[in-house]
């Protein structure tokens, strides 16, 4: 067992994201990893950049 990153999956996830970008879609407007972890930690009262929230 491993707790690394699973590597297969990131390329994955970054080839949807490039494929979207150069269909068009503007990078502001896909949705970024890691928000239900902003969602949480506003949730505690924990500073959350405002880029990260939704």
């Amino acid at each position: 067992m491993a707790y690394g990153p699973d590597l297969p999956e990131m390329y994955k996830r970054a080839v949807t994201y490039i494929d979207k970008i150069l269909r068009g879609a503007k990078v502001g407007d896909l949705p970024m990893p890691g928000a239900s972890v902003a969602w949480h930690a506003s949730a505690l009262g924990r500073a959350v950049c405002p880029r990260c929230r939704n």
